[in-house]
């Protein structure tokens, strides 16, 4: 990949309604669960161009892990905390070592989700929490998952099922990116329906981020739907049913 790519990925993560109001919808449940954490050292696993890493230093210390090595490199020329590469697979990190362990829509990547969640569990400290967000529904499955490279989608059985072998306790859960469900559920099984109707398999795969763009009125309108999630989540309402999942696990005290 070149540093065009990176630099388009860069502006995406900063303005595209579904990037900045996952961050507004992540802060506040921080926030909430661990009560106003504001010197814990937390880890983010798959930073990406930074913007994750950047909201969880409100917290305290943040160490931040990215598997691909140039993406890792352009940036750190700017980040301001540290950052490695590294698989959320084979942490380079020891036993009981940060507070609370991010992997935002990371794990989908991830061949082998079990072995990512147990490395998240033994770098997590004993009473610190482990926080993830996958995109749900193997159904909502489309061109999107095929270009971002993911394995699987999941259910919040599925996903809370990755989790229920560890000690320690599950403290919240809940589907999000609800409003606009039906909406995008119609868009995917739509554009699959057609896509079997040329019977012909494109040339060419577009995210949705590509086909919705990043900027303007369809994006801002995109992110004020969105936002009657983030204000629900924060006034207490968990969904039955979304586009993505998250869950907060609290690893037991020793």
């Amino acid at each position: 990949m070149d540093q065009q790519y990176f630099k388009e990925y860069y502006h995406l993560e900063r303005v595209n309604w579904w990037f900045t109001v996952r961050r507004r919808i992540l802060r506040d449940r921080i926030r909430h669960i661990l009560k106003n954490p504001k010197e814990i050292q937390s880890l983010n696993i798959g930073a990406a161009t930074g913007t994750t890493s950047d909201m969880l230093t409100e917290f305290g210390e943040v160490m931040s892990v990215e598997f691909d090595q140039e993406c890792c490199n352009y940036t750190q020329t700017f980040l301001s905390t540290p950052l490695i590469q590294g698989s959320i697979t084979e942490l380079p990190f020891g036993n009981n070592s940060y507070d609370l362990v991010c992997a935002f829509d990371v794990i989908e990547h991830v061949e082998d989700d079990t072995k990512a969640v147990a490395e998240m569990m033994r770098v997590c400290k004993p009473g610190g929490h482990i926080a993830i967000t996958v995109p749900a529904y193997a159904f909502l499955w489309g061109e999107h998952d095929v270009i971002n490279q993911h394995y699987r989608r999941y259910t919040k059985t599925q996903l809370l099922g990755l989790l229920k072998n560890h000690p320690g306790k599950m403290v919240y859960q809940t589907y999000f990116n609800s409003i606009l469900f039906i909406p995008i559920a119609a868009y995917r099984l739509l554009a699959k329906g057609m896509s079997k109707l040329k019977g012909a398999k494109k040339e060419t795969v577009e995210s949705d981020h590509a086909i919705f763009g990043t900027e303007g009125f369809f994006n801002n309108l995109l992110a004020g739907i969105f936002s009657i999630d983030y204000y629900l989540l924060k006034w207490g309402c968990q969904f039955p049913a979304g586009v993505s999942i998250m869950v907060f696990f609290k690893k037991e005290s020793e």
